[in-house]
């Protein structure tokens, strides 16, 4: 019965939309009727396509409320190859609520422009009401180029259609002339007899005056080709031109009716009344929709998410979306912290005056449900100096967010590859962080009432706070690790140049894959160096170190900028402890326990095997546990990103 009266609310609530925007024709409608979609040939690389999307949707973000506050918007997002140019504008006979609805819809659909496969660097989509373009290049100066295009519409015109061209030629002459006189803007119409035909014209906001003329003068030549066809858009770079036998715009003063408004008036009249009394019915109507929608979806998000949701309503755990959508100014790019594989992580201030961070988790990846759960259900509970601290989420809004404690210094890769405004890590700091990490990962594996595996062991996800005691962070790809077991086989998940050889080849997972996470960040800590072991150009961390350690030439390995202020003991200590987490038996690799307890002194440090590592030619894993042979795919091997995640989709489980 409840699916039944939703589905006659939803009927009702159609059909009184659809009778709304028939009386409304002839007076304003959106136009979100699509003319053509026009995608680049130009792709982004594999390692380029997240931040390419990333700036893409910063640039959407911006642009929208441009539109809404001067209908149009210019915005410019990102760096170098990943930098986003975008514009969008509505035709300026629409009304403002009318431009809101045309440019809303066109955003999901220039999405069609980036597919992740194959994801394209620029697009281009004209609606009969609005325009939006997003590129790779700064094209705000352009009026034409090579991909305008004339879409002719697919009925001829019956009757006299000599007079029908000749009528076309005069309205395209009457755009020529009278669009560039009135800011780019032209709407009119040429009679003839009983044939009438409408047409409207509007050079884009960026465009300057002669670019203007130059983009009419090239629409209203290409457009001569359309006749006989009813209707014909010319679709260009800086300009659109449409002409119809049908009215398609909103009124103006040059096309009213000879004999005065009397017609106009009793329209508006009958308009205002019929209007009135449609209002009431939708807004019953609407309510009665939205009210039987939220009952279902309440109900579909509990099947969903089962006991967690129940458990985070009725806990303290739970925040309002609305809270924290007003605690980061509704996340203001201002506020964005950075961006990770599974979310944006945003600033924000609580209404008692807590700073905190906002992670809004990624609805366009398959794990994102997994990934909250893992927050939520696994580490919500647990608390330690070097542990990130969840405060809580939200679960019942339009999208999951996590809130986590505030974390000032960011992540370890930041501070040490990004910001120029910080001074290089001193030893005594380096030390620190190490040690802290290790007793982070201690607690999850040995000491904690979960035995957690974290998986993605990374700089990125070690943060610093203000003393430089480190945080371990993100645990989307965590796994509970039974008692009994001794290991798990598992789709593997984590980050390349960080996870460890058997659970690649193998994916054989157990709490010795994150300790070989650990030795690379060691390696790189103590260097200064990122891990290139994914680089065609360059030897990894850990062939670099194996190579210093047999040559007896350890200290050579640590960072120029603390040579001379640490103790050559210590470092080569370190560097050798590295060694012995990412040696390729993981077996041989000790537990984190007993690697604190090595980073204090407490434990004797055996001499290490050698650990496995690419060859720069070959791209091969090359140890002792198993003989060369090639474990990646080739977009993968070929990757030269610091921060190259990989998630379950790619592979399946072994």
């Amino acid at each position: 019965m409840l699916i039944f009266g939703q589905e006659m609310s939803f009927l009702l609530l159609r059909m009184l939309i659809v009778l709304v925007f028939h009386v409304r024709q002839s007076f304003s409608e959106p136009r979100a009727t699509e003319a053509a979609l026009i995608c680049s040939n130009r792709t982004a690389e594999a390692s380029d396509r997240q931040v390419y999307v990333a700036s893409f949707l910063a640039t959407m973000d911006s642009v929208t409320p441009q539109v809404s506050r001067q209908r149009y918007g210019v915005v410019i997002n990102g760096t170098g190859n990943n930098t986003v140019y975008t514009f969008g504008e509505c035709m300026k006979d629409l009304s403002q609520n009318d431009c809101n609805l045309c440019f809303a819809r066109m955003k999901t659909q220039i999405l069609r422009c980036l597919p992740f496969q194959r994801l394209t660097k620029g697009g281009r989509l004209f609606y009969d009401g609005c325009y939006l373009r997003y590129d790779d290049f700064m094209f705000f100066n352009e009026s034409l180029s090579a991909v305008d295009r004339t879409v002719c519409g697919a009925d001829d015109f019956v009757g006299n259609r000599s007079l029908f061209a000749d009528s076309v030629l005069e309205l395209s002459r009457k755009v020529r002339v009278e669009g560039p006189k009135n800011d780019g803007f032209f709407t009119g119409s040429v009679s003839n007899g009983n044939l009438t035909v409408y047409g409207l014209a509007q050079c884009w906001e960026f465009v300057n005056g002669s670019g203007c003329v130059n983009c009419l003068e090239n629409a209203v030549l290409r457009i001569g080709s359309c006749p006989p066809k009813v209707e014909g858009r010319a679709l260009n770079a800086g300009c659109y031109f449409r002409y119809s036998t049908t009215r398609f715009y909103n009124n103006s003063a040059s096309d009213a009716p000879a004999g005065g408004g009397g017609g106009s008036h009793r329209r508006a009249t009958i308009f205002a009344s019929t209007s009135a009394a449609i209002a009431c019915l939708l807004f019953v109507a609407a309510v009665s929709f939205f009210a039987r929608n939220r009952i279902v979806r309440r109900r579909r998000e509990k099947k969903k998410l089962g006991t967690l949701l129940a458990r985070v309503t009725k806990s303290k755990i739970n925040f309002s979306y609305e809270t924290l959508e007003r605690a980061t100014n509704y996340f203001a790019n201002s506020n964005k912290l950075g961006q990770g594989g599974s979310g944006s992580v945003y600033k924000g201030i609580l209404p008692g005056g807590q700073t905190v961070a906002v992670k809004r988790l990624f609805f366009n990846t398959t794990q994102w449900a997994d990934h909250f759960f893992n927050e939520v259900n696994l580490i919500s509970g647990i608390d330690h100096p070097n542990l990130v601290k969840l405060l809580g989420c939200s679960i019942t809004g339009p999208e999951s967010l996590l809130v986590y404690e505030y974390v000032p210094n960011q992540s370890l890769h930041d501070y040490m590859f990004v910001r120029k405004d910080v001074p290089p890590l001193g030893w005594e700091e380096r030390y620190k962080i190490i040690l802290g990490t290790a007793e982070g990962l201690a607690f999850l594996h040995e000491t904690s009432k979960l035995r957690i595996i974290h998986r993605d062991i990374k700089l990125s996800n070690v943060l610093l706070h203000m003393d430089f005691t480190p945080k371990i962070a993100d645990f989307g790809l965590a796994r509970l690790f039974p008692e009994d077991e001794t290991h798990i086989s598992t789709a593997v998940a984590g980050t390349l140049g960080y996870m460890a050889p058997e659970y690649v080849v193998r994916g054989k997972l157990t709490e010795k894959a994150d300790v070989y996470s650990f030795g690379v960040v060691v390696m790189e800590v103590v260097s200064g160096r990122r891990n290139n072991a994914f680089s065609q150009n360059s030897l990894s961390i850990l062939q670099k170190v194996w190579d210093l350690y047999q040559s007896g030439q350890l200290i050579e390995a640590v960072d120029p900028s603390v040579k001379g202020k640490f103790p050559e003991e210590g470092a080569t200590r370190l560097l050798q402890i590295g060694l012995i987490c990412a040696q390729a038996a993981a077996e041989r690799r000790p537990s984190m326990s007993v690697i604190v307890k090595m980073l204090t002194g407490n434990e004797e440090i055996p001499g290490p095997t050698q650990p496995p590592f690419l060859s720069s030619n070959s791209a091969e894993m090359i140890g002792p546990f198993n003989p060369p042979g090639k474990y990646f795919s080739q977009h993968e091997s070929n990757t030269e990103s610091y921060d190259n995640e990989i998630t379950e989709s790619f592979f399946e489980p072994r």
